[in-house]
């Protein structure tokens, strides 16, 4: 679609008819990707009011958003494909009357896997409608085709709408209800399908290219493995972990997941994901530090909530306000990665490093600062590192896998890869982990402290059991939370010396082709997949007569 656009003089999008001004059409296809964004199936953020009014617990509507992501990740492989196949306006309508029954579902159901479900679907489709987006204002935002600008924008659009969500989401279920936002939602997508059906004009592009040559169980396969995976860590303290039936089964359903898929990836000619995305170098290290990162910063998501709300006390508006730090930091994040690496191209290690550093200043104010009196302004500077920390770390990396040097038909696969670990794995294994390690931190110090109370003041003894055991683990909770913090800064340092003493002097170059360049790609991988086809078709009648004539 881009390369529809003349050479020279300023931006235009032909899908969009002249009498809207050529200056408003890109910010037309900004407004959709943000109606789209926030369309994300359940709402975490609402996850208590949920719990509150339905059969449904935490884990079950974490687990829901989780196959949100999945479903986006999964979709990473096939998206170029499918924007070749259907036109912008076709990929707009269908993603946008998706996402409206997701919403519909979602505000109704109470069934565990229809939540799942739907929102694995919905998060298919919010990717898809997102990059026939992005896709069409790609040279408004960078016309020599920098995707280290590029991402910028992604990021700065996709980790401020996650912020922005949350808040909403709080807002409208304390002044109405929580279902209410999927209703907001609802109008929101029946107003974007309003403006697409008379502000974008089907246009199709230069080629037919047809859903050939995909390896859809491939892509069933991998969405069962990251399932069953996202499922073991939210899941996996409340069944118990290995003792619970429900954990192992999970275990061996992904297990088998992944063998059959790497057994068919070694004879397939285009399986799902390949061995040579899976291999490659810049793909291995975004995985090792995305899983080292986001576990030292997983404490957002075990210790953040109980901290504010059991021991400063704050109710949930109070405990939303945060997300406008957060925010603060992501916009912060991205204008600073902008305007040195994308601009300035610095280098990959000394913004690794950064994003590390900016890591140890949020886990170091918390283990020198945590205390049962703080004020919430006092929250602003670790939230807002961590956000923009996060957002770094993820834009040098994606830029990373870019400049990678996969050919065009493998690199969908290198961003399904980098979608489940950077999204996926970032948001369950930490966490998991982190809050294992707590349960038993909390358990050895409510010992020790309960020990100490009763040896050093026996006439407590007698007092009341209730506000004593809440009194020490109260305290116990504080005395873990810091000693996990400071463990995960040590972590942290090391990390950040091990990318100090490492040496690397590249930085951002990758320019991504040309669309007529991926459509000939695509082309090609197509003619080639059905000619195999053919000849193996051809073989076998060959092997099949020869045998029939013995």
């Amino acid at each position: 679609m881009a390369d529809w656009h003349a050479p020279s003089g300023p931006f235009d999008i032909p899908e969009v008819p002249n009498f809207i001004p050529r200056r408003l059409k890109p910010y037309i296809f900004i407004f959709f990707v943000l109606i789209v964004q926030f369309s994300g199936g359940v709402y975490l953020a609402a996850a208590t009011d949920m719990v509150g009014t339905t059969a449904l617990i935490q884990e079950d509507i974490l687990m829901a958003g989780y196959a949100s992501l999945i479903g986006l990740a999964i979709n990473f492989a096939v998206m170029f494909r499918i924007k070749f196949r259907f036109s912008t306006r076709t990929q707009l309508l269908v993603s946008a009357i998706i996402l409206i029954a997701a919403n519909l579902i979602c505000a109704n159901t109470t069934s565990v896997p229809v939540l799942v479900i739907t929102c694995f679907v919905a998060g298919w489709f919010r990717m898809q409608a997102t990059l026939a987006c992005n896709s069409t204002i790609q040279l408004w935002l960078t016309p020599v085709r920098d995707m280290a600008i590029f991402f910028c924008y992604v990021y700065l659009i996709v980790d401020s709408v996650i912020q922005l969500s949350g808040i909403a989401t709080i807002y409208t279920a304390f002044f109405s209800q929580w279902e209410y936002m999927h209703w907001i939602m609802i109008g929101l997508l029946a107003l974007m399908m309003v403006m697409v059906l008379i502000l974008v004009k089907p246009v199709r592009g230069p080629m037919y290219i047809p859903l050939l040559g995909i390896d859809w169980i491939g892509a069933i396969l991998w969405a069962g493995f990251m399932m069953c995976f996202t499922f073991i860590c939210v899941y996996g303290n409340y069944f118990d972990w290995w003792d619970a039936v429900e954990i192992r089964g999970a275990a061996l359903i992904g297990l088998a997941c992944l063998c059959v898929n790497l057994w068919r990836a070694s004879f397939l000619h285009h399986p799902y994901i390949s061995f040579r995305a899976m291999k490659n170098r810049n793909v291995i290290r975004a995985t090792c530090v995305y899983l080292v990162f986001f576990t030292l910063i997983a404490t957002e998501h075990v210790f953040e909530h109980s901290y504010a709300a059991n021991i400063l006390g704050f109710d949930e508006t109070n405990l939303i306000d945060l997300n406008w730090y957060v925010f603060t930091g992501i916009i912060a994040g991205c204008a600073f990665t902008y305007y040195t690496f994308a601009l300035r191209k610095w280098r990959y290690k000394t913004m690794t490093a950064i994003a590390f550093s900016l890591a140890i200043v949020y886990l170091g104010y918390f283990y020198f600062f945590i205390d049962y009196g703080i004020e919430k302004e006092m929250l602003f500077i670790p939230l807002f590192f961590r956000g923009a920390a996060a957002v770094i770390i993820s834009i040098v990396f994606l830029t990373s896998i870019v400049q990678s040097g996969l050919p065009f038909q493998v690199f969908p696969q290198a961003l399904t890869i980098n979608g489940f670990t950077g999204a996926v794995m970032g948001a369950t294994l930490g966490p998991a982990i982190i809050g294992e390690f707590l349960r038993h931190t909390m358990a050895k110090n409510a010992s020790l402290l309960g020990a100490n109370i009763v040896n050093t003041n026996p006439d407590i003894a007698y007092a009341p059991l209730g506000p004593l055991y809440g009194m020490v683990q109260t305290q116990a909770l504080v005395v873990s939370m810091k000693e996990i913090f400071g463990l995960l800064m040590i972590l942290a340092l090391s990390s950040l010396a091990i990318i100090l003493l490492s040496y690397s002097s590249v930085r951002p170059f990758a320019i991504f082709p040309k669309w007529s360049t991926v459509r000939r790609v695509i082309k090609h991988l197509v003619r080639t997949n059905k000619e195999y086809q053919e000849l193996q078709l051809k073989n076998n009648t060959d092997v099949n007569t020869i045998i029939i004539k013995k």
